[in-house]
């Protein structure tokens, strides 16, 4: 406790319980000695909310589980591996889908193996110019030659990468109709697809680079490893396919090691997470949005308002296991596999201040593909950055209409327009960052969070449930057809 020496000395405090016993209290020492905030207080030191997220954890799990308990009560054991209407057709054509994709890369690699032979050839040519008559022209000659080359390359890497894409989609929209197992061959595709085209992108640079040294920005360091042509090489070809990145690099950062206890915990992880998902969305989502297709059907909005309400938090549990197991889980385990070092998967995006941060942190390798293959080199080609921003989310949003409309076997646009409809947001939010007398970034936080489980993922799905519903009927034996879906439907 405090010691006092003099009137004018600062008393020394000490909190220990021992200083108590030994010294004598006095009922003069200045508690209230400072300034000091209340650690809630806008501009306070950021205190730790390590307790609130344990609360939100716990609120979150046991929410669901009462309701997961009182769905129990009205409809039974929902669980059910063989109550899903799928048939053998669905099981073949999806298993025989999912394996041939990655012949796209296979293709790409052919493709860069005749350009790099090309390149060679157009290099020594030119050298033989420079050497022999020292005539810059027939060095102009022998790039020009080679130009059209890239021409037929771009054209043929193109074609490759469109027709798969196109053939997968149109397999799983007329030849299977399980939703889950054409989910699984469209964005196997859609990957593959992104792969594909980043592997052209980047070794077409390298090419330009090795015909055009004067022309080019030097190469990063790590490149020098795998210098072009000689990345071209079916085992570089082979780490990109397996790396947990669509963006394509002749080198990576590597670890030293692969550490297997860590393997198999990344894999327990996805393992309990996956059967929390099936779950929750078998006993709890799947009725929830099975009693909701007569509101929908009668356009009751208040109760369609509620089912939106009811369904979120669901979604909500559903997609943070999900994201949890696929970019914390999924990754970092095959990365572990792989000793790819770079395991930034993804940024803190539930304290973004903004809807613009949000979609630049949540999912890292598919924002590292748009900026580098697609809105950097459209800038840098003299697009307004706001232009090209809207560019990056149509191409966004078509890949997320392919993703969910051809497995449901329904174009809605939903998905479509959900995305683009985020740019809006993202000038709404920016604003409100430059607002005086606000909290720009707490209401940024807040509208992300709105429109992300309230508005976005439940009207989603429950939009696309319906259209299912309306179109064929359950998937599961489990639920009986609604008359006015069947009337709709027809």
């Amino acid at each position: 406790m405090p010691s006092y020496r003099g009137k004018t000395t600062e008393p020394t405090v000490n909190h220990s319980p021992k200083s108590i016993k030994k010294t004598k209290y006095r009922h003069v020492f200045p508690t209230h000695s400072q300034s000091r905030m209340s650690c809630l207080t806008h501009g306070a030191p950021t205190p730790s909310f390590v307790g609130f997220r344990n609360l939100m954890i716990l609120v979150l799990v046991f929410s669901n589980l009462r309701l997961m308990i009182e769905n129990f009560r009205k409809y039974g054991v929902l669980i059910c591996l063989s109550c899903h209407d799928y048939s053998r057709r669905d099981v073949v054509y999806g298993l025989a889908l999912y394996l041939s994709i990655p012949c796209q890369l296979f293709i790409a690699y052919l493709i860069e193996l005749v350009a790099a032979q090309q390149a060679k050839s157009a290099l020594a040519r030119m050298k033989r110019a420079g050497e022999e008559h020292n005539t810059p022209e027939k060095q102009a000659a022998a790039r020009r030659s080679f130009k059209k080359i890239w021409t037929i390359v771009a054209f043929f890497h193109g074609a490759n990468a469109t027709f798969n894409l196109w053939i997968c989609s149109y397999f799983v929209y007329y030849y299977i109709h399980h939703p889950g197992i054409g989910t699984l061959c469209e964005l196997h595709a859609v990957v593959v697809w992104l792969k594909a085209c980043s592997y052209a992108f980047t070794n077409r640079d390298l090419r330009h680079a090795l015909l055009h040294p004067d022309q080019s920005e030097p190469l990063p360091e790590i490149y020098a490893s795998y210098p072009y042509p000689r990345n071209i090489s079916f085992s570089n070809l082979c780490y990109f396919w397996w790396a947990p990145t669509l963006v394509y690099q002749p080198a990576y950062p590597r670890t030293d090691r692969i550490r297997w206890g860590y393997v198999a915990m990344r894999a327990l992880e996805v393992f309990v997470l996956s059967i929390a998902v099936w779950i929750a969305s078998a006993q709890y989502a799947a009725p929830l949005l099975q009693n909701s297709l007569d509101k929908m059907a009668s356009l009751d909005f208040v109760s369609i308002v509620e089912r939106v309400m009811k369904l979120s938090t669901v979604s909500l549990f559903c997609w943070l296991c999900g994201f949890f197991a696929l970019f914390q889980s999924s990754l970092n385990g095959l990365a572990e596999i792989m000793r790819f070092a770079d395991r930034e998967f993804y940024a803190e995006w539930w304290n973004v201040s903004s809807v613009r941060e949000y979609w630049t942190s949540w999912n890292k390798p598919v924002t590292n593909f748009m900026r580098r293959h697609i809105y950097s080199p459209l800038v840098g080609r003299g697009m307004p950055p706001s232009l090209a921003q809207i560019v990056v989310f149509f191409i966004s949003a078509v890949l997320h209409e392919l993703l969910v409309g051809i497995p449901t076997h329904n174009i809605l646009g939903v998905a479509f327009i959900g995305m683009m409809f985020q740019i809006p947001l993202i000038v709404f939010t920016d604003m409100l960052k430059k607002v005086k007398g606000i909290r720009g970034d707490v209401a940024g936080n807040m509208i992300f969070w709105i429109s992300f489980c309230l508005v976005g993922q439940p009207l989603g799905a429950l939009l696309y449930f319906f259209a299912w519903h309306a179109k064929y009927g359950s998937v599961s034996k489990q639920f009986p057809e609604s008359p006015a879906l069947h009337l709709i439907g027809r």
